[in-house]
């Protein structure tokens, strides 16, 4: 009589429940066992058990080994068949003879697959790892800012909800070969950012980003030279006229454009600009460093124009921020003003006419602008930051900008400080 291989396929396919629907067992041989068994609604139910002796204690008197059976299901006869059960009969047979237990080993396996999968990640989810982890060290927050802004504008809508394991060359070149020749710098970055991001998500095998040797062979070559593309500017002889036609506009964002103009400044600092940030007895301006391009703190001397700006704004204060508009409301008073010339544009006309018109040295005129002077070393001892030079700077820049028109800022305000020129339109001429 055969001890293994007993059943076959026609025994599998026809046997039936005992009577009363009760269950059978049927033989294969080695621990293999066919279960066939009625359901609650008559249905027949066939599903292969291994059956099985694992070691237990010993019982130290007389040396004998204690046994206890152990049954494995291996899955419904509809699913498996008769040869792949007894092939996983075979290979928990093995089991058994290492003394180990095969209903333990298959749980392990399970756990140990459970794991690698909840340590498995998606590229935003190894992006947003990375950038905790590192974006802290990076002095400049529009470095940071960038890196944010390129994987949620280019990578995320592609790869962002893709395994970093799943992730290939064809993918990475969906991302990039939109903008490689559109937009090349963003290109480049974008690429060295999913391939950073994929290195420290541990990704095994080659990474798909990676240029040398790889991409290189798939993107083409851009020309290396970069063309300097300089923002709109009004030239500094235009710079008086500009200041009177925009100081006989009423509105906030007016008065924020002119004291931006005034100031030297960027626009986001003057947005973000806070009453605790001025200083009227020492009639200066800290910007500070979470809102400078440098990360560093920036301290602007207050020219007579600027402080007119300013008390005129105090008299109709709303809360702490001393500009309280929308983030483009100087663009659109200066698109009615001047067509053509951009807010940042004002700093290079400070520039050109500080260099082409005063004695004002270039280290000073720089500083002014909140640019770094000299090295590490050179800026570790100019601590004062020429502020007493710069504050004689930004006072003949002043008097530069309104020595055409009247020295009045016009504001929506009911009772004006002294000296000044109050527009007849009412709060609801903010913009």
């Amino acid at each position: 009589m055969r001890m293994i291989g007993r059943l076959t396929s026609n025994k599998v396919r026809n046997v039936k429940p005992g009577p009363d629907g009760k269950t059978v067992l049927m033989c294969d041989g080695g621990g293999l066992w066919l279960q066939v068994s009625a359901g609650k609604s008559g249905q027949v139910n066939k599903s292969w058990v291994f059956r099985y002796a694992v070691a237990g204690t010993k019982i130290s008197r007389t040396s004998r080994e204690y046994r206890r059976e152990r049954q494995m299901g291996l899955g419904a006869a509809h699913t498996v068949s008769l040869a792949d059960a007894r092939e996983m009969a075979r290979q928990a047979r093995l089991l058994v003879l290492q003394r180990k237990d095969p209903i333990a080993e298959r749980d392990a396996s399970k756990g140990a697959a459970v794991a690698a999968q909840a340590k498995r990640l998606t590229f935003d989810q190894a992006a947003e790892l990375y950038l905790q982890k590192f974006e802290d060290g990076w002095k400049n927050r529009v470095h940071r800012s960038q890196w944010r802004a390129t994987l949620a504008d280019y990578v995320s809508p592609v790869l962002g909800k893709l395994d970093v394991e799943a992730i290939d060359t064809e993918q990475v070149l969906k991302v990039l070969e939109p903008i490689w020749s559109t937009i090349p710098e963003t290109a480049a970055r974008v690429r060295g950012r999913i391939e950073t991001v994929l290195d420290f998500a541990g990704r095994n095998g080659g990474n798909p980003a990676r240029w040398k040797g790889h991409l290189e062979h798939r993107l083409a070559k851009r020309n290396k030279v970069r063309t300097v593309q300089h923002l709109a500017a009004l030239h500094y002889d235009d710079i008086a006229g500009f200041m009177g036609d925009l100081r006989a506009v009423d509105g906030i964002a007016a008065r924020a454009l002119e004291f931006t103009v005034l100031c030297a400044v960027r626009t986001g600092e003057t947005l973000g600009a806070t009453w605790d940030e001025i200083d009227f007895v020492a009639r200066w301006w800290t910007i500070p460093a979470s809102r400078t391009k440098r990360d560093k703190a920036h301290t602007v001397p207050l020219s007579d124009a600027a402080v007119a700006v300013l008390r005129a704004m105090a008299a109709i204060r709303h809360d702490q921020r001393v500009f309280p508009i929308a983030g483009n409301a100087m663009l659109v008073v200066l698109k009615e003003v001047r067509p053509g010339v951009t807010v940042h544009g004002f700093r290079a006309t400070f520039r050109s006419w500080a260099g082409g018109c005063t004695t004002h040295s270039r280290d000073v005129c720089e500083t002014a602008l909140g640019h770094s002077i000299g090295s590490a070393v050179e800026q570790a001892y100019q601590r004062d930051a020429l502020l007493a030079k710069r504050r004689v700077l930004m006072a003949d820049w002043g008097e530069f900008c309104g020595k055409r028109s009247a020295w009045v800022t016009s504001i929506d305000v009911g009772n004006p400080p002294s000296g000044h020129k109050i527009g007849a339109r009412g709060a609801a001429s903010m913009i």
